[in-house]
């Protein structure tokens, strides 16, 4: 087990700029979508927020990483469309989420057609 733990930790260690950057916008939108759940009591909203630090876990435990990418992005596509028509306002918060799903896509596939095959 602890060499189990010792692989994790040197797996993190070796992420490269392109995966951290995707790290990052996934803890951006995750906390934004937490965020505006709670605020604005929309439970699905919160979810997908969790939705984001579930795929985070998995990402850091090194579970199927190319499958993690290829999922991403739908996941996070489809927030596009929902947003636009469950949303009635639009604040600083909603643009600067859509803004960083925006890139975050472009990291996933670029990530994803770029990854050894598992």
């Amino acid at each position: 087990m602890v060499n189990s733990q010792n692989n994790s930790a040197s797996r993190i260690g070796s992420l490269t700029q392109l995966q951290w950057l995707a790290v990052a916008l996934v803890l951006v939108t995750g906390v934004l979508h937490v965020y505006a759940g709670v605020v604005e009591g929309r439970v699905p909203v919160a979810l997908a927020g969790v939705g984001y630090a579930g795929a985070l876990a998995l990402f850091f435990r090194d579970y199927r990483r190319r499958l993690l990418y290829l999922i991403g992005v739908p996941y996070t596509a489809v927030q596009f469309p929902i947003w636009i028509v469950a949303k009635t306002e639009y604040g600083v918060v909603d643009y600067v989420d859509k803004a960083a799903q925006a890139v975050l896509i472009v990291v996933l596939v670029y990530l994803y057609l770029n990854a050894p095959s598992e």
